[in-house]
């Protein structure tokens, strides 16, 4: 068995394709489970939406459940069996727990995954993080402290992880994205967030689409996988498809990643409950 838990849809305003393209690209790769998780409303501190324009308004959660019921009806039409596993990913931002809780009771979801986009010193607008990972912004990395920001980054990553809320954590060095790394050993950023996650117990992913990013590596890199491995933190794949054509993509490149790092099995999860499928 294998899965695919972390795809996108149209609505957060960034991913091209229809609920049966989609699926058609998950039984095509050969994959029993398919979760959508796709990037979960925001609110800015006056309770007010946009917060940014990559992602779905709290008004079309209703469209979004009706996409994903789109897509599990199209899977029980398909001649090969596959089950529809239905999230949401969810940005961290300070004191947003009130905000995670309120999304965990709109639906009955299978999962939460909790994601770091934006990353912001204390004393600044709350309602202006830096998305840092937006391309938009690219130009900001010149003018930044790589090192003040990998060190917000792990610091927002840490918090998340012991917050509890989420059941997988996405891309866990995305702050790499564009080739931007601190000189030396890395595991002083990676071994709290390392501690936190393991004694929160959730699920972390190797997200292959940084293989595709300016940083040509999947996240995270192979020593924090290696440490995750000997913490006992368990491991999905997962793509981060905004098309159908990037449905499971490099799925073989990850799995041998993750197999050179000591893991033998994946998870796969259901009503928050997980079993384990050998790689």
């Amino acid at each position: 068995m294998s899965a695919d838990y972390h795809t996108h849809t149209p609505l957060c305003l960034h991913a091209q394709g229809t609920p049966a393209e989609f699926i058609n690209a998950a039984i095509a790769a050969g994959l029993t489970e398919y979760g959508i998780s796709d990037h979960a409303p925001l609110q800015k501190q006056d309770n007010s939406e946009p917060f940014d324009d990559w992602r779905m308004l709290s008004t079309q959660i209703p469209e979004y459940l009706q996409w994903i019921t789109d897509a599990k009806k199209h899977a029980a039409k398909a001649n090969h069996p596959i089950n529809i596993r239905c999230g949401l990913e969810c940005d961290w931002l300070p004191n947003c727990q009130p905000w995670i809780n309120h999304l965990r009771t709109l639906h009955p979801w299978d999962y939460l995954i909790g994601s770091v986009h934006y990353i912001s010193e204390k004393n600044t607008d709350p309602n202006t993080p830096w998305d840092f990972d937006n391309p938009l912004w690219l130009g900001k990395w010149a003018e930044t402290d790589i090192n003040q920001a990998w060190s917000l980054y792990w610091q927002a990553y840490t918090d998340m992880a012991d917050s509890g809320l989420f059941d997988i954590l996405a891309h866990p060095d995305l702050i790499k994205k564009f080739g931007y790394k601190p000189d030396g050993d890395l595991a002083r950023y990676y071994e709290p967030a390392i501690d936190a996650i393991a004694t929160s117990g959730a699920i972390i992913e190797l997200n292959t689409a940084g293989l595709h990013k300016p940083c040509a590596e999947a996240y995270p890199d192979t020593a924090f996988l290696e440490l995750a491995r000997h913490a006992g933190i368990d491991l999905i794949i997962s793509s981060d498809a905004h098309h159908p054509s990037e449905v499971a993509r490099d799925r073989e490149i990850a799995t041998k990643i993750a197999k050179a790092a000591g893991y033998t099995h994946t998870t796969l999860i259901n009503q928050r409950q997980r079993t384990y499928t050998k790689l």
